[in-house]
């Protein structure tokens, strides 16, 4: 059970960081263009986004649970037993991935109490773009890559 959630884990991460990516790059440009935020794109973008986005958390924390590199590694090492590897995985990963996921979840919420499209196309893509940096500065890269 472990691999399979890992690998959904994985694989989610590549379509949430492609959306969450295109997300920001059209609130930016809906922003500085003074473009109207549309139903049909740049709502759906976003929502889809948010969604897909809280799914990827909830996976993620479920594979918190059952991951030897999760919770199990600090009840096994404790805090301080954890070297920098271990640390981004059973700590500084899951932690601030939760307050990226916050972030969006902001920005979308902070959307809605807008009518002007610029100030609802500045809230996505500063909180989005927010919760888009935090993700890419965790993400346990060497295991991702090699």
């Amino acid at each position: 059970m472990y691999e399979v959630i890992q690998v959904v884990h994985s694989y989610l991460a590549y379509v949430v960081l492609a959306l969450l990516f295109f997300a920001v790059a059209n609130a930016i440009m809906g922003w500085v263009g003074n473009k109207m935020f549309t139903m049909e794109k740049d709502l759906r973008l976003s929502l889809f986004t948010l969604i897909l986005s809280h799914i990827q958390l909830l996976v993620g924390l479920i594979l918190y649970f059952v991951s030897p590199s999760g919770l199990q590694a600090i009840q096994a090492l404790g805090m301080g037993g954890l070297n920098s590897a271990s640390r981004l995985l059973a700590v500084e990963h899951p932690f601030i991935n939760i307050i990226a996921i916050v972030l969006i979840t902001v920005g979308w919420s902070r959307h809605k109490k807008f009518v002007e499209g610029d100030k609802k196309f500045k809230s996505i893509a500063i909180f989005y773009g927010l919760g888009l940096v935090l993700i890419l500065s965790r993400i346990p890269w060497g295991q991702w890559l090699g």
